[in-house]
């Protein structure tokens, strides 16, 4: 028998099956894992380390949201800290560890909604279209312009990116076998500037492999192919940021607004909003409705500056 307390075992159990069974991504998994230690660090303080799961009750998951407020925290931050402790109790529930989702009856701190800030169509293209040239700023302009042309072009998270094999680029389907969130599959077409940018960055590619004596399946290489050459997610925000800033974007520019802007600038030119669904890789289309919200703004703007009556 373990020393730990229940509910750190507990914790642990749980943390086991999102990175196991539900394959979620390490990212996920490390939020989680932070979140519900603080969690039963608390409650340990509160009632001791034998507290039984079961008789956690919702006044003291509000007592604990109560404590992440009084250090300063966002509201965003709690709102996280209760996803957290409320998805670990819905497991308790339903492996018979306790009888109810006590953090069920916790509601949700209400969060401003932020949409946001997606570069113009002109912007983006601009800044695609100057990376393959730009041996100043790019560190390897044939390889950042395949980043920015498949996380624009196709809309793909960072992480699907840097996961990309050679063998996941379908030239004769002329599409890209895409591996998201809980490991499933999805195919995203591969657009004529995105294969053009690969074909350009491939010969360059090979020819750094072989002279350093290595092979990788990766198809996008660190500059100094540490390990298996496989590009990092760190790695590629920093180089989505230093190009956006050197081409004019805003400074709070990363890899993830790239989706961004290809989702918003598709339905801005009239794309279903259940294909950019299916694109993106969301799982809910009320993820993906966000972007109504921001071609709304788009459009009342267009109205404000160009109708002649709401001048």
């Amino acid at each position: 028998m373990s020393g730990k307390p229940r509910l750190v075992r507990l914790a642990e159990e749980y943390l086991a099956v999102l990175a196991h069974e539900r394959a979620s991504s390490p990212h996920t998994v490390r939020a989680y894992d932070r979140e519900l230690h603080a969690f039963v660090e608390f409650v340990v303080a509160r009632r001791g380390a034998g507290m039984d799961p079961g008789k956690i009750e919702h006044p003291l998951i509000r007592e604990y949201l109560g404590s992440l407020y009084g250090r300063g925290l966002s509201k965003a931050s709690v709102a996280r800290a209760l996803a957290a402790v409320r998805s670990w109790f819905k497991w308790l529930a339903r492996t018979g560890h306790v009888e109810q989702n006590a953090a069920a009856l916790v509601a949700t701190p209400k969060l401003p909604k932020h949409l946001p800030r997606v570069p113009s169509i002109e912007q983006m293209n601009r800044v695609v279209e100057s990376v393959a040239g730009d041996t100043e700023t790019a560190a390897w302009p044939e390889r950042d312009r395949v980043i920015f042309e498949l996380l624009y072009g196709c809309g793909i998270r960072n992480a699907e990116l840097v996961g990309l094999s050679l063998r996941d680029i379908h030239w004769a389907n002329e599409a890209v076998l895409v591996r998201g969130k809980g490991r499933k599959e999805r195919y995203v077409p591969l657009g004529d500037a995105a294969a053009e940018a690969i074909r350009a960055y491939l010969p360059g590619r090979e020819a750094k492999l072989a002279q350093a004596e290595k092979q990788s399946d990766a198809l996008l290489l660190s500059v100094r192919l540490r390990g298996n050459g496989r590009l990092t997610t760190r790695s590629v925000g920093r180089i989505v940021k230093r190009l956006a800033l050197a081409y004019g974007l805003p400074a709070d520019v990363h890899p993830h607004t790239l989706r961004h802007a290809f989702g918003t600038h598709m339905l801005e030119e009239g794309a279903d909003l259940r294909a950019i669904q299916e694109l993106l890789g969301h799982e809910r289309l009320s993820t993906t409705q966000r972007y109504t919200q921001l071609t709304v703004e788009h459009v009342e703007k267009v109205y404000d500056e160009t109708h002649p009556r709401a001048k």
